[in-house]
């Protein structure tokens, strides 16, 4: 199924949750900040949030300063 992550189409597995697609894109381990269709997923549903066809994925990385 496709979804759109960060502004490109991805092409995902249909039983795939967003922890998942954050592991296969790399960000697993990083400080990062995950909307889907415009609402903030707390990292805690990352496990449980299964990703439908059309999502709407923007990952946005914690940067720090001062």
């Amino acid at each position: 199924m496709k979804i759109v992550l960060n502004g490109d189409e991805k092409e995902v597995g249909a039983a795939t949750s967003l922890a998942q697609l954050l592991d296969t894109a790399g960000y697993a381990q990083r400080r990062i900040a995950v909307e889907v269709n415009r609402e903030i997923v707390p990292r805690s549903q990352y496990g449980a949030r299964m990703l439908d066809a059309g999502d709407r994925v923007e990952i946005v990385h914690a940067i720090g300063g001062g």
